[in-house]
């Protein structure tokens, strides 16, 4: 029977891939592997300055500034060094804008190009007949050719970009309600551009809000600027941390899309150093990992450690006894956050001989 502290850490990676979405089944390569409660600090428990510094808000930006004015500002709020976005918005546009705070900045950018899914209102030039209009948007579903508006942050070259599905919601002859689920990078201002000109009367984006990027997502509750603003003034005027609590989430949330491995204490530490995962040090991971997959590694409190590229599949994974299953990307996790496996089984060596020597005195 697990101890409670390793129960609740592996629930709460469990709760990240129901964050994400992600149906997944994991798979136990160690039965009865344990957590010490003497390092490392469960995500829900970090001190609320550590829970800052490692934490991701999921905003709901609001028109008019852009994405690095609004992260600025929040930088400046909190009085911190680093923050970042994971995808840029427009000045008009609004919606869901992850901003990682200082450490959890090292793993923002894999919210970047992830997943978006847009509530898109796209103004006719002229009435067309809606079985027309739904024909012209079926014609973008799947792999399109696009080349980036006149006013964007990147080269205007020819590239293809994917949209996984267009919904058309509502439409009364000039204005179309749609939904849009695309990749990362796609232009909404270009997508409406397009389709007017498939149906030959012109159109344009009249309004735009971003409803999911990667794993967050709107009916998930995203939090307004000035809620974060009340939520520090009572922190720091009261000593309350609760409201900052609810609205800035553990980092881990921002890599709760990809596949995950729990690993041993005892290869923590390896691993923070930047060292690569070998196969012993895995507890549990994720089926249907495959070579090449970017997963997350995770200690048995729910900590994030680092972000690797497998190496081996899950099965090869289960199989095998020895060798790297994951190459190191991204280390999270500072070093000496866990202590070294060596020191660990000194340690418990020196305690084996001490009580020897106390069993012979008596």
């Amino acid at each position: 029977m697990v101890s409670d502290l390793t129960r609740k850490g592996i629930e709460f990676v469990k709760k990240l891939d129901e964050f994400a979405g992600l149906k997944r089944e994991w798979l136990v390569k160690i039965e009865g592997e344990e957590t010490s409660p003497e390092y490392g600090t469960p995500p829900w428990e970090r001190p609320i300055e550590q829970h800052i510094r490692m934490g991701v808000i999921p905003l709901d930006k609001p028109p008019g500034p852009t994405s690095h004015e609004v992260v600025a500002w929040i930088k400046r709020m909190f009085g911190l060094s680093k923050a970042g976005h994971g995808g840029t918005l427009d000045p008009k546009v609004t919606g869901v804008l992850p901003v990682a705070l200082e450490e959890a900045t090292k793993i923002i950018g894999l919210v970047v190009h992830t997943g978006k899914e847009y509530m898109c209102v796209m103004q006719l030039h002229s009435p067309v007949p809606e079985p027309d209009l739904r024909k012209a948007i079926s014609m973008f579903i799947g792999e399109i050719y696009q080349r980036p508006p006149l006013r964007s942050s990147v080269k205007r070259s020819l590239r293809t970009k994917k949209i996984y599905d267009i919904e058309l919601l509502e439409y009364n002859g000039i204005y179309a309600l749609m939904r849009v689920e695309c990749e990362a990078g796609t232009y909404m201002r270009k997508l409406c551009h397009d389709i007017g000109l498939i149906l030959g009367v012109g159109a344009h984006m009249r309004e735009l809000r971003r409803t999911r990027s990667g794993p967050f997502r709107e009916e998930h509750g995203l939090v307004r600027l000035q809620d974060l603003s009340e939520a520090l003034y009572r922190w720091k005027t009261e000593g309350k941390d609760d409201w900052l609590r609810k609205y800035i989430l553990p980092a881990e949330y921002a890599v709760s899309h990809l596949p995950k491995i729990i690993i041993r204490d005892t290869a923590v530490d390896a691993i923070a150093h930047g060292a690569d995962l070998a196969v012993p040090g895995i507890v549990m991971l994720h089926a249907g990992i495959e070579p090449g997959d970017t997963v997350a590694l995770f200690t048995l409190k729910g900590e994030l450690v680092a972000i690797g590229i497998a190496k081996m599949s899950s099965e090869e994974i289960m199989k095998a006894q020895k060798g790297i299953a994951v190459k190191m990307r991204r280390v999270v996790m500072k070093p000496g956050t866990y202590p070294r496996a060596w020191k660990a089984k000194e340690a418990k060596k020196e305690k084996k001989e001490e009580q020897a020597r106390e069993k012979q005195q008596h």
